[in-house]
């Protein structure tokens, strides 16, 4: 399969030039050929007119060509200072001068805005600014075309707009970025060229003021989306889920969720805002027995589950759309039909007597794959033939399809497009007017403040701050989950 098909891209000094594509697109395979990474098959690039040949990132450093990762690259226990002069250190006599880094440091965060302290250790910075320190990094190194790979995933509101702010400052000095993403407000407001991919080919190069979000949304997806969620106010009923001071320990022994306190009630949606490494993944685990919890208690209908096993949770009627569908969503290897009655294999109709009964799988996996709309060819296929999009929206519709109590839905949209992302968004909101239980986390704020009926802010592993979601300040939430009181 190709991840880039005769992809032409013409990228000007002095622009920020977005690369828009959903994720399987082929955005990140295309910079990551530009930078040095991976290699093409054919074609040929030009870097200020003229052709080169990059075979690795030294390569692509030395021509003035950086690259921000989504993932970044830094070491923890180092300073500021000496990650960024890493492999570029300044010496004296034969001796590592980290007070002439620091100083040279200093003047590069001060001519880009890109205020950071060089003293610091890693460790103990905000993700915005270890985003920061990968910029100062890269430019340390001479970058004069800045690629940055969906930079904004794990930002808060207001970095974000710091980041806009030093983007700006970049291309005013005659500096290029390019801004790799899949949301489209971001693309309008800081772009200036835009060039959207579909499939692993271009599909189209525009502007901002020639093409507004629902235009960039049917370039990548190849039909009308609708943007927003349409739902009408909720009903909420009696409690469903109730936690009561909650604490959990990480993989390395450390609280992640403290003291947490939270309640969900019959035909609402409490969506969790907060940065990705609040908790959000132990407060899930220890929902669902994954993990165990060191104190505190969690109900279903009244009833304490905190030490039942995630089998006895599942069928006391809970639902998990897992943050990670291709750790714990789906077998890839196993067909649609049976990764749609995984919950539910061992029992009837499945099974008889231990005995599968493939009659009654197949049957109610093409009545689900109707229903979500799945797209595929066969029921029989196995799951890691399907996109992204389709592999989720059979999550989704396994555990919608148990009729659980309380959906449990973290991440539930993650790495689909945008069309999928509507689909999935109107799915929960009709369970919920049927009197689902919805228990949103999500790293995405859009998605919180759209589909969420009430709002807690999580900060290391914290609900500092529950809002009704109807009028809440987008602003104040950014800062909440940033910390500020």
């Amino acid at each position: 399969m190709r991840a880039n098909d005769g992809v032409d891209l013409d990228v000007s000094w002095r622009q920020v030039h977005a690369l828009l594509g959903e994720n399987g697109a082929g955005k990140s395979t295309l910079m990551n050929i530009v930078y040095g990474l991976l290699r093409p098959d054919s074609g040929e690039i030009l870097f200020d007119g003229k052709p080169v040949d990059l075979h690795s990132p030294l390569d692509a450093i030395r021509l003035g060509i950086g690259m921000v990762h989504q993932h970044f690259m830094l070491i923890p226990p180092l300073t500021v200072a000496e990650n960024i002069v890493l492999g570029h250190e300044v010496a004296n006599r034969g001796v590592m001068d980290l007070t002439e880094s620091s100083h040279k440091v200093e003047q590069l965060s001060e001519r880009f805005g890109l205020q950071v302290d060089p003293r610091e250790r890693i460790a103990e910075l905000s993700v915005g600014l270890q985003q920061r320190v990968e910029i100062l990094k890269a430019l340390y190194r001479g970058a004069r075309l800045l690629i940055l790979d969906e930079p904004t995933a794990v930002l808060t509101p207001q970095e974000i707009e710091g980041l806009f702010t030093i983007v700006r400052a970049l291309v005013a000095e005659g500096k290029a970025v390019i801004f790799i993403t899949h949301k489209l407000a971001e693309v309008s407001e800081v772009a200036d060229v835009i060039t959207v991919m579909r499939r692993g080919r271009v599909v189209g190069t525009t502007t901002p003021k020639e093409s507004k979000s629902a235009d960039l949304a049917r370039m990548m997806v190849g039909r009308t989306v609708l943007l927003r969620v349409e739902k009408s106010p909720a009903k909420p009923g009696a409690q469903v889920l109730k936690v009561d001071n909650l604490v959990v320990l990480d993989d390395r022994r450390h609280v992640a969720v403290d003291n947490l306190s939270l309640d969900v009630r019959v035909g609402e949606i409490f969506g969790v805002a907060g940065v990705e490494g609040n908790g959000q993944n132990e407060l899930i685990d220890a929902l669902m027995g994954l993990r165990s919890i060191r104190a505190g208690k969690v109900q279903v209908d009244g009833r304490e589950i905190s030490n039942l096993s995630t089998h006895a949770r599942l069928k006391g009627g809970l639902g998990l759309i897992p943050p990670d569908r291709h750790r714990m969503g789906v077998v890839l290897e196993l067909s649609v039909a049976d990764n749609l009655v995984l919950d539910d294999f061992d029992h009837p109709p499945f099974a008889r007597w231990l005995v599968r009964q493939f009659n009654a799988i197949r049957d109610y996996a093409v009545k689900l794959i109707k229903t979500f709309d799945i797209r595929l060819q066969s029921p029989d296929q196995p799951v890691g033939s399907l996109s992204g999009g389709n592999q989720q929206k059979l999550v989704v519709a396994r555990q919608l399809g148990t009729l659980p109590k309380l959906l449990i839905a973290g991440q539930p949209t993650r790495g689909v497009d945008v069309g999928s992302i509507e689909f999935i968004h109107r799915q929960i909101v009709s369970e919920r007017d049927r009197g689902l239980a919805v228990l949103l986390v999500s790293s995405e704020l859009d998605e919180v403040l759209s589909l969420s009926d009430r709002i807690g802010v999580l900060y290391r592993g914290r609900i500092v701050a529950v809002l009704d979601a109807e009028g809440a300040d987008r602003d104040r939430i950014g800062l909440l989950m940033a910390g500020a009181s």
